[in-house]
């Protein structure tokens, strides 16, 4: 493997894209520490570290995990690219339920690149609203999220409009950046810049790692080293267990007839039919979160007993806040599953195709044994990522370490660091085929999830 990724430096063309990929990543992680005007980042800083040891949690420790730590030190690209991926899937639903959309992605190139515009004035106006809302949330004219400590030196108008200007524009910016990877470098842009700014986190995980290693004074460490060689043991399993249900695939046989196209005769051919084990990936996840953590953030920002009761019934730690997060979970997989799987749209181009599933009359009953294997694997499939969601608080509460430290053997960032590495590695791994190099494996070739 070693060799293999040196031959990626042998291909110019390869080791130019390589080089603009790190290079616009890195100038990612510049803007993370460029601040925007008027914050006392201080104070910020005190608060999500608040925020990272309760047991409860908000949507805005999703956020600033997405936007690799810039909301808690208010920079301008403290939105991060969260407004993008919500436009990004706000019209991927609206694909699916609007006809002119739907007949507009069934138009090639052209259909696509008009949908791209939607999504970018959809992440202006996402953004513009955020922006907004965060530049209110750090006034706090209550008082009670910060403790009385003024997060803003100059509130008002003034301070909202150059925080509204500068987030929206650190968000636009990334949506740039995230294109240019995707069009000139390798691999996804925007999920490298989501995967970079996880990964950011880990030299803070390592240093709270080795302080729990560290020896008390007067006593024992509070982590020992077998309890560590355990959690590595895990984490390996992990990363396994990830790679191998993020490419898992039921493999459907399709026999194709033989038919006449102008003068040739195409002879009759058998395929299959892949589908997903885990089609929604990390996006069931960041909706549950979303729906579940909402209680808590309202609550911090309204204080009446009633929200504050319902936020103390599905706090994390307790048996109900896993019970709904699961359940949550486990609906999004099958929500997300169902817009962007049709089963009758596959059955009628197969049998458009002249293809068929050997044993399965062509049109409605092969749409309806699609919707019959897809619905039970998208089970096997939502259970592995209930267990993956739950798997940090699970490792705190063994371990008893952080959950900064625990997000890293389990959760969401290990799910979309595992799935973008498999992702840019493949495309890496197509370049070196392409030109007579060996791949990155000895036998078989890398399974994106895509």
């Amino acid at each position: 493997m070693i060799s293999s990724f040196l031959n990626c430096f042998k291909i110019p063309e390869l080791k130019k894209k390589i080089l603009f990929t790190l290079a616009l990543l890195a100038a990612y992680r510049v803007g993370c520490y460029i601040p925007t005007p008027g914050v006392n980042g201080a104070v910020l800083a005190e608060f999500f570290q608040r925020l990272s040891t309760s047991t409860g949690g908000s949507v805005f420790g999703i956020m600033n995990l997405f936007s690799g730590g810039a909301l808690e030190k208010a920079t301008v690209f403290a939105l991060g690219i969260m407004p993008y991926i919500s436009a990004s899937i706000i019209m991927q639903l609206l694909t699916a339920v609007i006809p002119a959309l739907e007949k507009l992605a069934k138009e090639g190139q052209a259909g696509y690149q008009k949908i791209n515009q939607y999504t970018r004035y959809g992440t202006l106006v996402l953004a513009l609203i955020q922006s907004f809302f965060i530049a209110l949330w750090l006034e706090d004219k209550s008082g009670a999220l910060f403790q009385g400590l003024p997060v803003v030196n100059n509130p008002g108008w003034g301070f909202r409009i150059i925080t509204v200007f500068t987030l929206s524009c650190g968000t636009l910016l990334l949506m740039w950046l995230g294109e240019q990877i995707q069009e000139r470098g390798i691999g996804s842009g925007i999920s490298l810049i989501i995967t970079a700014g996880i990964i950011s986190a880990a030299p803070s995980a390592i240093s709270n790692l080795a302080l729990l290693l560290s020896p008390r004074s007067g006593g024992a460490a509070q982590l020992q080293p077998l309890t560590l060689l355990i959690m590595i043991g895990f984490l390996i399993g992990v990363i396994i267990s990830i790679t191998l249900i993020t490419q898992a695939l039921r493999k459907i046989p399709v026999q194709y007839a033989r038919r006449v196209v102008g003068r040739k005769l195409y002879a009759g051919q058998s395929t299959y039919l892949p589908l997903k084990v885990d089609t929604s990936g990390v996006i069931a996840i960041i909706f549950a979160q979303s729906i579940i953590l909402f209680p808590a953030t309202l609550a911090s920002f309204i204080p009446n007993a009633a929200f504050q009761s319902l936020a103390g019934l599905i706090q994390r730690g307790g048996a109900l806040y896993y019970i709904i997060y699961g359940i949550l979970i486990i609906f999004f997989c099958y929500f997300y599953t169902a817009i962007v799987f049709n089963p009758v749209d596959f059955a009628e181009n197969m049998k458009k195709q002249g293809g068929f599933i050997p044993g399965i009359r062509p049109g409605t009953q092969t749409a309806d044994y699609l919707d019959f294997v897809m619905t039970r694997i998208t089970l096997a499939g939502a259970i592995f990522i209930c267990c993956i969601a739950i798997m940090p608080d699970a490792i705190m509460a063994s371990f008893k370490v952080p959950y900064l430290v625990a997000s890293f053997f389990g959760g969401t960032g290990i799910l979309i660091i595992v799935g973008v590495m498999l992702d840019t590695m493949k495309q890496i791994e197509s370049h070196l085929v392409m030109r007579h190099y060996d791949g990155f494996m000895k036998s078989g070739q890398i399974r994106g999830r895509r």
